[in-house]
Parts: structure tokens; sequence; C-alpha cells
């Protein structure tokens, strides 16, 4: 119980770290201006680092001390962690592209001509920042970041294998479904925590401390805004680093309860061989590593050749790339589809997925229990949950919002939608103005229109400074159809309608009884890993089920989203060097 207690810790610590990297990676895309296969490529480093080590952990791993080797990754999870967070205390301050504040910041009272101001300062900032390019490192520090979470990888590699099979090993057989239940459960509350914690960081500026929060003319809701992502690393490895202290102090095997299998611990090779674990001359030492390696590629065939579990691994490949793709850009979705802001769509995953994903998992491990499922019930069970689960989300395509209305991008300056490929940001009403077509500071016009920047919209003046600066007599929206009000517009895009509102209703109910399912199914379907195959192969395949999924699933399942994401972008932002950065735009319907 006192190792059940420490590893269901251990799991919630590497689930909050994880989370907090998936509910962090598009503040890390918008901070560092990458693509979103990029961002995808830093979030699957982590199944490399798994990678390297796994196949020899899980098997070499099981001869050794578990819990220290557990401990050991534990505080390298730590310390990738840590890695993670250094980019922010060595780059510079956030620097949002913009032409509003620089502009505010020359007279805060009088009024300010955007037209006319546009192209001068845009030229100046532009200069300014091309000067210090070739000597500019920050661009590159997002591999700080990949290495980190690499290191994170490798340390979350024995923690699985080898606490599951330290746990079959020395618990009665009836239990351990039940076991394995109740650890998922409590590593749920991980994620829950973690998305909760990104929704807190979204919210804070991420320079917050060092900047005046009134010069900032950018909101939550701006796809500029850079929360505090750095907070949560640091929060991660701290609590990473106190989930190893208690394997510190565990024995390397413990007593069997009565009614264990005595053929259920998967022995390590050394002892069945019956050689002491002492230090021996390396001639010794070299003559055991042939046999080893043998009985290693013997192992291996029998697990690739039971057909039941090859079949297996191969459903679950499939399954699990399709689900790491939606839960790493699953914040962005909300963001896009529906108009959320990256805090509230983390905070709402944290409340309403994942407690019946956590309820569903502890529930298939006592309904297996209860039942005394076999290997062909827990199969047809799984199969069923995720069947009802897929058919859950087929009915995202019903449930979508329309594109942003930004004139000259998804509708004209009329109003009147207009096809991708037919897109103009100039027109009659802002041609009178020197307008740069690469800069993202949309406004939001009174007629609901939003524009990619005051220029654009033909705006003649301007009250007020900061985010609560004012543009009036923007020419633009007086050929907009069927609008004869006031010709004024505000910082930032325009909300999604209410119809939309609506729809991310029924997407989180969606959500919720899609998720439910695919939990239910979740323990049968972990029990089979181990269970189809001999007792003495458990942390073998094991380890190699994570690795299949972490090599084909893992690595290139977020890379491979991340580029189909970034084929339907609209607007690319661009850097302080002139180059193209982060999506600022996406369209809604390819997106879906």
């Amino acid at each position: 119980q006192v190792f059940l207690a420490a590893l269901s810790f251990s799991y919630f610590s590497k689930a909050l770290c994880g989370t907090i990297m998936k509910s962090s990676i598009t503040q890390i895309e918008r901070r560092f201006d990458l693509t979103s296969s990029v961002a995808g490529l830093v979030d699957g480093s982590f199944e490399m680092g798994n990678l390297l080590v796994i196949a020899f952990v899980s098997y070499f791993g099981a001869k050794l001390h578990r819990p220290k080797v557990i401990a050991v990754g534990s505080f390298a999870m730590a310390l990738g962690c840590f890695l993670s967070a250094m980019p922010h205390f060595f780059m510079g301050y956030y620097k949002y592209e913009t032409t509003s504040h620089t502009a505010a910041s020359a007279s805060l009272n009088s009024s300010i001509n955007p037209c006319s101001l546009h192209q001068d300062v845009n030229d100046t900032v532009l200069e300014l920042s091309r000067a210090g390019c070739e000597k500019e490192p920050s661009s590159y520090m997002w591999i700080y970041i990949l290495l980190g979470n690499m290191l994170r990888g490798i340390g979350e590699t024995p923690i699985t294998p080898l606490g599951i099979s330290y746990l079959d090993d020395f618990a009665k057989e009836e239990n351990v479904p039940l076991y394995v239940g109740f650890l998922h459960t409590i590593a749920m509350m991980g994620p829950m925590f973690g998305f909760l914690l990104g929704s807190l960081c979204a919210k804070l500026y991420v320079d917050i401390g060092f900047v005046d929060p009134g010069s900032i003319t950018i909101t939550p809701q701006d796809s500029r805004w850079v929360g505090a992502w750095w907070l949560g690393f640091l929060i991660g490895g701290a609590a990473s680093f106190l989930s190893a202290i208690p394997f510190c102090f565990l024995p390397k095997s413990l007593k069997k309860p009565e009614g264990a299998k005595k053929d259920k611990a998967s022995h390590g090779l050394l002892e069945n061989m019956g050689y002491s674990p002492v230090i021996m001359p390396c001639i010794f030492q070299c003559q055991l590593i042939c046999p080893f390696l043998s009985d290693f590629y013997n192992s291996l065939k029998k697990v690739l050749g039971n057909r039941m579990y090859f079949t297996f691994l191969c459903c679950s490949l499939l399954q699990f790339s399709s689900f790491i793709g939606f839960v790493t850009y699953k914040p962005k979705y909300m963001e896009q589809q529906y108009g959320q802001s990256t805090s509230k769509s983390n905070f709402l995953i944290g409340i309403t997925t994942l407690p019946p994903v956590g309820l569903g998992i502890f529930l298939g491990g006592l309904i297996m229990k209860k039942y005394k499922m076999g290997i062909i019930a827990a199969t047809k069970f799984s199969f069923i949950m995720s069947f009802l689960s897929y058919a859950m989300s087929l009915l995202h395509f019903f449930v979508g919002c329309d594109n942003y209305m930004v004139a000259g991008m998804t509708v004209s300056y009329e109003g009147n939608p207009i096809p991708y490929h037919n897109n103009s940001l100039f027109s009659e009403c802002n041609s009178h103005c020197k307008c740069a077509s690469n800069v993202w500071d949309p406004v939001c016009g009174a007629n609901g229109i939003t524009y990619v920047s005051a220029c654009l919209a033909g705006c003649g003046t301007s009250v007020g400074h900061g985010k609560n600066t004012v543009f009036h007599n923007c020419r633009c929206l007086e050929i907009s159809s069927s609008w004869t009000g006031n010709n004024s517009a505000t910082l930032g895009q325009c909300p999604k309608s209410d119809d939309c509102s609506r729809n991310f209703i029924y997407y989180t109910v969606i959500q919720v009884i899609g998720g439910f399912f695919y939990a239910l199914g979740a323990t049968p379907s972990y029990i089979l890993t181990f269970r189809c195959v001999q007792p003495e192969l458990k942390a073998l395949a094991v380890g190699l089920f994570t690795l299949v999924m972490r090599m084909l699933a893992g690595i290139p399942a977020p890379v491979y989203f991340g580029a189909a994401i970034d084929r339907t972008c609209l607007k690319w932002g661009s850097t302080s060097c002139g180059k193209r950065g982060a999506c600022r735009l996406y369209d809604s319907n390819a997106n879906r």
C-alpha cells in the first residue's frame, strides 16, 4: 500500500508535467514564433526521450532495484522541467507585433492618424529590430525546451513498466485490476490540476512583474497573447522532485501475500541462472553479455509472436495516434473554432473533460474485478467502449463555428463571404493609407467586422492609449453593406456569434460523454497488455507497448497533425526580423 501511494503520487507528478506541456504548447508556439508542426516536434521530444531507453529500462530494470530506478527517473523529470523553464530567464521581454502602442506612446492625449503614422512607425520599428537580428539568440532558445522535454521523457521511462510490474508481482492477482484502476484515477488528478494550473498561468502575462500592465495593448483573447508558460514548469519540476523521495527508502522486493501466484513475478535473468548479484571480474561479466542479449532477443520474439498481443498493439497504435494529436491541439482548436482564450480553454478541459475520464478509468477497473473478466471479455468490452467514443467524435462536424469575419481575408470589405484564394487586404477605402500587409494588429469595427489593422480599416484618428485606444473616422466601415452606424473601431478581434457560443456548449457535452466511454475501456485494455503474455514477459510486454506508442504515435502524430493545422492558416504573423512567425488566424472550416 505504501508503494501504491508513492507510485500514485509519481503518476500524478508525471501527468502534471505532461499536461503543463500540452496546455502551454500554444504559448510556446507564440513566444518563439514557431509553426504548429515545429511546436509538435517540441512536444514529441518527450517520446524521443522514452524511445532512447525504454526497451532496456523495461527489461534490464526489472533485474535491478526497481523503486530506486523509479526514484532516479523522477529526479530526471524534475531536472527536465527546470531546463524547459530556463529560456524565459535568458530571453528579453516579449515583443508582440503591433503599431498601436508605438503610436500611442507618441502622444497619449492627442489625436493620431493611423494612416499617416502607420508606415513611418512600422519602418522605424522594423529597422531598429533588424539591426540586432544577427546577434539575437532568442529564436533558438526553444531548443532548450525540446531538450528538457526529452530529459523528462527519459526520466518518466521506468515509472510505468517497473511500477506496474512491481505491483503485479507482489499483490494478489484479483486486486491488480482494482489497484491499476485506482492508480490511473489518482493519476488523472495530474492532468486536471495541470490544465487548471495552465489556465492560471495563461492569464498572467509572460513578463509579469517586469513590464507595466498599462503598456500592454492585447488581452488574453488575442492570438498574440503569451501567458506565463514558464511558471507551470517550475511547479511541475518541484512536484517531480518530491515524488522521487519515497522511492529512495522502499525495498527491492516485498513479502508476497497469501494467494499470490509464485510464478507471477518477473524474475531477473541472473536469479534464474543462479548467479549472485556481486561484482564479478570483467571476464565473467563479458561471458554474461551474450547470454543476456540472446535471452532478450528470444523474449522479444515470444512477445511479438503472440498474435493476440500483436493485434492489440496495431489497433492501439491507430487509437493512440488520433488521441495524441487531438489532445495536443485541443486547446488551440477551442481557441480558433469557438473563440475561447487559452486560459479558458485549459480551464474548461480541466473541469469538464478530465473528471469523467477519471471516473471512467476507475469504473472500468471495478467492472473488470466485479465480473472477473478474462482476456476475451476484456477485449470485447474495450472494443465496444472505443467504438462508442469514436462514434461520438463524429458529431464534432456538426457543432463547429464559421470563420472570423476578417475584411480582405474571410469576407470582403462590403461584408460578403469570399473564397480563401481571393483574399485581398487592400481596398479603395484604405488606398490613401500607406499600410503594411504583414502586420497583425487587429481592430474590431462597430459593424462587427475585424480589420487586420487600424490602417487597413482606413481609420483617420484615434484617442486614448493602451487597451483603451479607440479609432474613429474609419472609412472602410462606411462601405460595409447595411451599416449606417458609428464608424469607429477598438483594439482586438470581434467576438464570434451567439450561435457559436451555443455550439460550444454542445461540443463540451460531446467531449464529456465521449471521454467517459473512452476511459471506461481503458483499464481492461491496459490489463490486456501484460495478461496476454507469459508471466516472465510482462515487464517487456508493457515496455514494448509503450515503446511502439511513443515511436509510431507519440513522436510523429503531433508533427503531422501540426503540419495539417498549418495548412489551414490564413494569416501568419511576422517576427521582429521580418520573418514568418506564428499563425494568427485559421480557417475554421478547414481546421474542423
